[in-house]
């Protein structure tokens, strides 16, 4: 807020209309060294195509890794942050986390809220944003203190395309769900050119 003076040299007040985030600075979850063995848990937020791309990850995921167990959940409203007893049911239940999808503003922010709320309990979480909405991902991390989230990127659009699009996709999830539950580096994954903006 500052004063400025009127010509009458009466005070007028002028407000600061972009605001200021204040949020305390909170560390990603501990990575993983392995991910054979571990529970995954698969979060739907209802999204046109996220189950298909979800679904098509969890399974080429499940060629090169041995999980314990792969646990899905849907959200009622993608448009909404998962109700707190879903995310203490998931943080109990699993040791990493895939959700998707953040491909618009309200479900882009969503998604990633999930997937940070999982992060503070312990859980590295995975969250797929489309390349459309990396700045406000960004954003959103920092927002919520927790700037050194990266998500996994995939290619925009995603809720009209075709099978061989949804292929091509599950390929990207795949590589790069992986960097981000252990804590790999980017540069050789599709989308590192984004992630590593973070």
């Amino acid at each position: 807020m500052t004063f400025q003076l009127t010509k009458e040299h009466e005070p007028t007040v002028v407000f600061d209309p972009r605001g200021r985030a204040d949020s305390i600075r909170v560390p990603l979850a501990p990575r993983k060294s392995t991910l054979d063995g571990l529970r995954l848990g698969i979060l739907d937020n209802s999204k046109w195509n996220a189950n298909k791309l979800l679904r098509g990850a969890s399974t080429a995921l499940g060629q090169e890794m041995l999980f314990a167990k792969v646990k899905y959940y849907v959200k009622g409203s993608f448009s909404r942050d998962a109700a707190p007893d879903l995310i203490e049911e998931i943080a109990r239940d699993n040791d990493i986390v895939l959700t998707a999808i953040g491909d618009c503003g309200s479900c882009c922010s969503c998604c990633i809220r999930d997937a940070i709320a999982l992060e503070r309990r312990g859980i590295p979480s995975a969250a797929v944003v489309t390349t459309e909405f990396v700045q406000e991902t960004e954003l959103t991390c920092h927002a919520l203190g927790m700037p050194d989230f990266v998500p996994v990127i995939i290619d925009h659009p995603v809720s009209s395309i075709t099978a061989e699009q949804i292929s091509a996709r599950v390929v990207q999830i795949k590589l790069m769900a992986q960097k981000v539950w252990i804590g790999a580096p980017f540069s050789n994954s599709p989308g590192w050119e984004l992630a590593h903006r973070f």
